[in-house]
């Protein structure tokens, strides 16, 4: 086999006189400088570091980035979204009492105490795996079995199955459950260790009902306050009330006859949305604009140019139709009434596709509000009269929790209804 390196050799034969150069160490040492070139180069880093070479102290890792747990409320609402997201509903056993319930909802509050700040939880035999939280949150929320076993006189009307929509195909591998686990980070690996702790210390209490897991852009993909899209390509969230907003406050938080326990908590609806993007891909720019009723490119909505501009239901164009159609998805979603408003905070899912299929993608459509009754339901209801996304989406899941108040020091998450 002819060696590469022969073909670049000068063309030299036998020994010269005295100092003479002998081809093979002219072989030798042409490889070896090619050899060397690559080394150096190979042992250099993007910007120039070469191989472990610490990196400067100014080089922040995001990873060891933690938000509090403790507090009057709980984190994971209005936290800004972090990158990776899994909800996980379990069961409880069925002979689980309220006291057994409080044992275990001490032991999974210690546990999202330590883990949220890089500490290993108290059975962890991987703490290796919990010292880069990535703004790790753990948010409970409760189902209406559990607070009717512990507390039933303290169940909040709206605490209950939704009503049923004509859209809905609803599968119960994602429908119900007694206590929601919300584990969210900007790195995957943190959520799948968070999870396997708690899941370790509540198989004595409960089963796993379903996970779901979801994704957003990764962590300094994109500015900071950037509205998410969904796998659509469409901006989903423009018109959320920001948690720096009173409006945010009203929405999520606020209502004077909200069940006392719940004092500082608010609730979740969960919905599992399956997208079919196969037959999305056959409509056309101008059609996606005018079902979603906002621009694909910049979120703007039609009768505007910038995505936070205010939409103009009553234009018209030329032809006397209106620019946003009564069908389209904004218009069927934006509440007359501000206090019907939602707080949403998403995430995409993508999973294997179904036979004949090419994707098998969707939304896990997370809404945070102080009464699903009134805030949530009138929204759905005008949804499922209308929207003509509905021929490209389809529930196939949905839950509702009660999210608690958070706790302090020493505290467990839902100490309020055992009072």
């Amino acid at each position: 086999m002819t060696d590469s390196t022969t073909t670049v050799a000068p063309q030299v034969t036998g020994s010269t006189g005295k100092g003479g150069v002998q081809r093979r160490h002219l072989l030798f040492g042409g490889a070896a400088a090619g050899i060397g070139a690559l080394v150096g180069a190979a042992t250099l880093l993007p910007g120039g570091k070469a191989e472990g070479e610490a990196p400067p102290s100014s080089m922040a890792l995001h990873g060891s980035g933690t938000v509090p747990f403790h507090g009057a409320r709980q984190a994971g609402i209005s936290t800004d979204a972090q990158s990776h997201a899994n909800f996980v509903a379990l069961e409880l056993l069925p002979e689980l009492t309220a006291d057994r319930v409080k044992a275990l909802l001490r032991l999974l509050t210690d546990d999202a105490a330590r883990l949220t700040q890089g500490r290993g939880a108290l059975a962890d035999t991987e703490v290796e795996l919990a010292t880069s939280p990535a703004r790790l949150t753990v948010t409970f929320g409760f189902g209406p079995r559990l607070v009717e076993l512990v507390n039933p006189r303290q169940k909040p009307e709206w605490l209950t199955a939704l009503p049923a929509f004509s859209v809905d195909k609803l599968r119960p591998e994602y429908s119900g459950g007694d206590l929601l686990l919300q584990i969210c980070s900007d790195d995957p690996l943190t959520v799948a260790h968070a999870q396997r702790m708690l899941l370790k210390d509540s198989r004595s209490f409960a089963t796993v009902k379903w996970v779901q897991q979801g994704f957003r852009r990764a962590y300094g993909t994109e500015r900071p306050g950037t509205t998410m899209r969904n796998l659509f390509g469409q901006v989903d969230g423009t018109a959320n009330p920001m948690p720096d907003s009173g409006w945010h406050e009203d929405v999520v938080w606020g209502r004077e006859e909200i069940s006392p326990w719940i004092e500082n908590g608010t609730s979740l609806v969960i919905r599992r949305i399956e997208m079919n993007l196969d037959t999305w891909d056959e409509l056309d720019r101008t059609g996606r604009d005018a079902s979603v009723g906002r621009r694909m490119d910049n979120g703007a909505p039609l009768t505007g140019t910038a995505e936070l501009d205010e939409p103009d239901f009553e234009a018209l164009n030329p032809t006397g139709f209106p620019v946003i159609e009564d069908f389209a998805h904004m218009r069927r979603s934006r509440p007359d009434d501000p206090l019907q408003r939602i707080f949403r905070r998403g995430y995409n899912y993508d999973q294997a596709p179904d036979a004949g299929s090419i994707s098998g993608s969707g939304l896990i459509f997370a809404s945070y509000q102080a009464d699903v009754q009134k805030q949530f339901t009138p929204i759905q209801r005008r949804l499922d009269e209308l929207d003509i996304l509905n021929q490209w989406t389809v529930p196939i899941g949905s839950a509702v929790f009660a999210i608690p108040p958070g706790c302090s020091e020493g505290g467990f998450i839902g100490e309020q209804l055992f009072a």
